[in-house]
């Protein structure tokens, strides 16, 4: 039996999140045994409490927390932990300083270009300690992994990619009309929508501008976007929406629960990021059979191509506009996408996938 001690620096919701208790509840239990430790409550400790999961809570608060790194040390050799198993920076981080310490192997795990801030001080300093101390370090995307080789020095030699995964029996074609109904829709309107946290790099700003010119041409469009985030963006967008005249055209949803709902009442997916580590929500639309068009913006080059889907540069308001109103056209383009893009799911983004490469890791490096 191997044991694991699986850690993240945030509560959620999120798609790393959700990576992260996939994992956790995934695993072969005959072979791997996990101990979880979080810095709170929140999301992610409602949903493992949910599955039955009793957390560890460890104390997160400022920018290098020795207490943090205390609490991990008396956890390992408590739980004679063989693995670590640390998901965004902060986690990375002190997780690879405690095993350097315990001399317990870490795998520290990346899942954005977000996961750094070129304003953090001590950026440099959290780069060495994770070269130092990680014995291996995942990418969620090949981009992903070039970038942070590339302009943070970290050791290739440690480096792998393993692609997320989603839960394929969840994420599937189901009619449901429920959503139309909650906004006072009915069949005779497009529905375009885009499921992220409310964030800068996702986006949505080009999304409102590019809907206020699909809704000149085509009125019966109607767009939607979940996902929680800042209240100052969220304010900002609303703004927007109203300056461009979608007051009655766009619903900003919040976080949602009920994403494979959202997902299937949709007729197209829009992922309009300017910086994207990988993409859940496109492996998630393209698993419900929805065609999708997404951003240049770095992992989700390597889910989508001319066959599956459809790619614009980030930013581009007048290229992203044109590309929904292809799709608004031509249906025998989007069956055409829908029927690659599910196979493209299947074959290389199922969540079993994700976990059978994490587990393989796991032994590897154990042995």
């Amino acid at each position: 039996m191997i044991n694991i001690l699986h850690t993240i620096d945030t509560t959620g919701p999120g798609g790393a999140e959700t990576v992260f208790l996939n994992i956790i509840n995934g695993l072969d239990t005959s072979k791997f045994q996990s101990t979880v430790a979080i810095c709170g409550k929140g999301w992610v400790n409602d949903q493992l409490v949910k599955d039955g999961w009793r957390p560890l809570f460890l104390s997160a608060e400022g920018s290098f927390n020795i207490r943090y790194i205390l609490q991990l040390i008396s956890i390992i050799r408590k739980k004679k932990i063989d693995i670590i198993h640390s998901h965004l920076i902060g986690s990375n981080v002190y997780c690879s300083l405690a095993g350097w310490i315990c001399g317990v192997p870490v795998i520290s795990t990346f899942h954005g270009f977000v996961d750094t801030a070129s304003t953090d001080s001590l950026l440099k300093l959290r780069f060495i300690l994770i070269n130092r101390g990680s014995d291996k370090i995942v990418f969620v995307s090949q981009q992903l992994k070039n970038h942070f080789i590339n302009n943070y020095r970290i050791n290739s030699d440690k480096c792998l990619t393993i692609y997320n995964g989603i839960d394929l029996e969840r994420f599937q074609l189901c009619n449901s009309d429920r959503i139309r109904h909650e906004l006072g829709l009915n069949q005779h309107h497009i529905l375009i929508g885009s499921i992220g946290n409310i964030r800068p790099a996702k986006g949505y700003d080009h999304l409102l501008r590019a809907a206020a010119k699909i809704v000149a041409l085509h009125p019966e469009c109607r767009f939607i976007i979940a996902g929680e985030g800042s209240d100052a963006l969220f304010a900002d967008l609303l703004s927007l929406k109203s300056l461009l005249g979608l007051d009655e055209k766009v619903f900003f949803l919040g976080f949602r629960s009920d994403v494979a709902e959202i997902l299937n009442s949709l007729d197209i997916f829009v992922l309009p990021s300017t910086s994207e580590g990988f993409s859940i929500a496109t492996i998630e639309a393209m698993a419900c059979h929805k065609p999708v068009i997404v951003t240049k913006s770095g992992g989700p080059e390597e889910i989508v191509n001319d066959k599956n889907g459809i790619m614009v540069h980030p930013g581009q308001v007048d290229e992203l506009a044109k590309a929904v109103i292809t799709l608004i056209k031509n249906d025998g383009v989007s069956d055409e996408y829908i029927q690659n893009a599910y196979d493209t799911v299947w074959d290389k983004f199922s969540k079993q996938r994700m976990i059978d490469e994490y587990m393989r890791l796991y032994c590897c490096i154990h042995t």
